[in-house]
């Protein structure tokens, strides 16, 4: 699915396969900010301390989360600039891309190099040593870790249109929306193994972010239905 969005929506247009790939780069260095924090605090603690690393694991996603929000709204700054150099250089005075669009773009952006990584980590595992629930544990971890994969895609796709409609408009409260699920669904990955603990509440939130942002795109329940109806 994910390639369907880039292959049908981003890769004929040269200037949104630019504003994606620019969108995993903001990423990629909020990741690599944040690894760095969070492997600095635990070469500077006791490795015996069970209680304290599990702490610091904590730590370090919801600082990563915040960093990649964080990163989000750089990007917004940069791209609101950027709209403004292309009015200028237009001849008609118009941007040949919306904010929208944009917003539709990098989180693509976001959301393909938050992919990757997770893809990354799942084939290390994957090359071994050892067996998947050879100890009695769930033997869907690969599978369940590429639907994760999946729905954290469509949910920084989706999280980059509401925080840029909220950078905007001034809506904050839109943008705090969009942090707050960003820490709850990162926060449910704790829940694992029990899969369903992580799996069953970012869907349901991706639904949500999704209908959200359809609406604030534009999109209305007539022209879903024509849509489905094919009309």
């Amino acid at each position: 699915p994910a390639f369907g969005l880039f292959l049908f929506t981003i890769a004929r247009d040269p200037l949104r396969i630019i504003i994606l790939i620019a969108g995993a780069f903001f990423w990629l260095v909020s990741l690599l900010l944040s690894s760095l924090i969070w492997f600095i605090a635990v070469k500077a603690s006791d490795p015996r301390d069970e209680r304290l690393q599990k702490g610091l694991l904590i730590f370090g996603v919801m600082f990563s989360v915040l960093l990649q929000e964080a990163f989000r709204f750089l990007y917004y700054k940069l791209l609101r600039k950027a709209i403004e150099g292309l009015v200028a250089l237009s001849e008609d005075g118009c941007s040949p891309i919306s904010i929208q669009q944009m917003a539709y773009v990098a989180g693509v952006g976001f959301g393909l190099m938050s992919g990757a990584f997770s893809m990354i980590n799942l084939l290390a595992d994957a090359l071994g040593p050892g067996t998947v629930g050879i100890h009695g544990d769930s033997q869907l971890y690969f599978l369940t870790s590429a639907f994760m994969t999946m729905v954290l895609i469509f949910l920084h796709t989706f999280w980059g249109i509401l925080f840029f409609h909220g950078c905007e408009h001034r809506r904050w409260w839109e943008i705090t929306a969009v942090v707050v699920m960003h820490l709850t669904v990162s926060g449910s990955s704790f829940c694992n193994p029990l899969y369903v603990g992580s799996l069953v509440p970012s869907y349901l939130l991706m639904a949500a972010a999704a209908a959200w942002a359809y609406l604030l795109s534009g999109g209305s329940a007539q022209n879903l239905r024509r849509f489905l109806l094919c009309k």
